[in-house]
């Protein structure tokens, strides 16, 4: 799959936000080994804990699908540099798509593409727990 419409998907799915209180929108797209497509949006709460990324609302809605494999990610936001998931995000990453592409969009449309292990290097994972 060509990464272009991956980042499309993510910054088509910034207009799904709900960033009531910050007012920064995200959006993400993941695609899975099947080339199936899930986007999610930022999602705020009055109780900030609450709150949910764009990256965990697409990851957790493809999982909740069925889906257990991924190849990539996009996140696009409306920031000058690239954006970069926060750490919970990462972590969650990590935990559930493993080492993917991550394709990083800033407000102009223009891509940088980086993996897992090189936002969350020296990850905690399963094989922590063992």
């Amino acid at each position: 799959m060509d990464y272009k419409l991956l980042a499309e998907k993510a910054i088509k799915a910034k207009s799904n936000s709900l960033p009531t209180y910050s007012k920064f929108f995200v959006g993400a797209a993941l695609l899975t080994e099947d080339d199936k497509i899930y986007t999610g949006s930022n999602i705020e709460s009055s109780s900030y804990s609450l709150t949910i990324c764009a990256e965990r609302t697409a990851i957790f809605k493809a999982i909740s699908e069925g889906e257990r494999k991924f190849k990539a990610m996009a996140v696009a936001g409306d920031t000058n540099d690239f954006i970069s998931p926060c750490g919970a995000c990462r972590q969650v990453i990590s935990d559930l798509c493993g080492e993917i592409d991550i394709i990083l969009v800033n407000k102009k449309g223009e891509t940088k593409v980086t993996k897992t292990s090189e936002l969350l290097p020296f990850a905690f994972g399963d094989k922590d727990l063992q």
